[in-house]
């Protein structure tokens, strides 16, 4: 199993080398928590955190 990668800009986790949210690549291993957004428009906790689109993101990334 790949290394799952957190991205500083916008906390998306990803496997990938270059973050598919925001295309950043300062990716970071060290991340904690984690919040699985379906629908972003309808959800409190995206609005607090500043989240847009749907997809897998970090609480906290160092």
């Amino acid at each position: 199993m790949a290394k799952e990668l957190a991205c500083r800009e916008c906390r998306c986790v990803t496997t990938a080398k270059v973050c598919p949210v925001c295309k950043s690549t300062d990716l970071s291993p060290d991340w904690n928590g984690i919040v699985l957004v379906v629908k972003p428009t309808n959800s409190k906790i995206s609005n607090t955190l500043g989240i847009t689109k749907p997809g897998k993101y970090a609480l906290k990334v160092t």
